[in-house]
């Protein structure tokens, strides 16, 4: 299991109400979400955001409100991983319950700039920079986590069991 795209870069602190505003919360669609993910923090990123692109930011990504819609709108917006040096704890739970790999990285954080290229192996944990030659290590998913991926959420990976 893999992803591979181009970066999106953000700082510190990124929540919930500027990946997706609280005055879209009004739909549950998870297209409509992501036509509007990152706007209050980066009004180009539904234009420039393709499918397989990661993003990348430093520290507390997806603080704030406790909504799945964050994870769900960057799911929709094509988003194939998310890695920052820390993120918020229900974040990363409501991340991962909707299958949204991501993964704690603080070298990859700091070192990945907005536009690199950048792969990354969920089952090593391995993150390549593809535009600099740098390789970043992030602990691999465990196998419970990997089946939720792999699953697309939980609900899924219940049912598959």
């Amino acid at each position: 299991m893999n992803a591979k795209g181009t970066v999106h870069k953000y700082g510190d602190n990124v929540d919930t109400d500027v990946i997706i505003p609280a005055r879209y919360l009004n739909s549950s669609v998870a297209s409509e979400l992501a036509a509007h993910c990152m706007e209050d923090i980066d009004k180009d990123f539904v234009n420039k955001v393709k499918t397989g692109d990661l993003i990348v930011a430093n520290n507390n990504f997806g603080c704030g409100s406790s909504r799945e819609h964050a994870p769900i709108a960057i799911k929709a917006a094509g988003v194939s991983c998310v890695i920052a040096a820390t993120f918020a704890r229900i974040f990363y739970r409501n991340a991962i319950n909707i299958g949204l790999p991501i993964m704690e990285c603080p070298e990859a954080a700091e070192k990945i700039n907005d536009g690199d290229e950048v792969e990354v192996d969920f089952d090593s944990g391995e993150i390549k920079n593809l535009t600099k030659g740098e390789t970043y290590q992030a602990e691999p998913f465990p196998e419970f986590i990997k089946e939720i991926i792999n699953s697309n959420g939980l609900l899924n990976s219940i049912k598959n069991r």
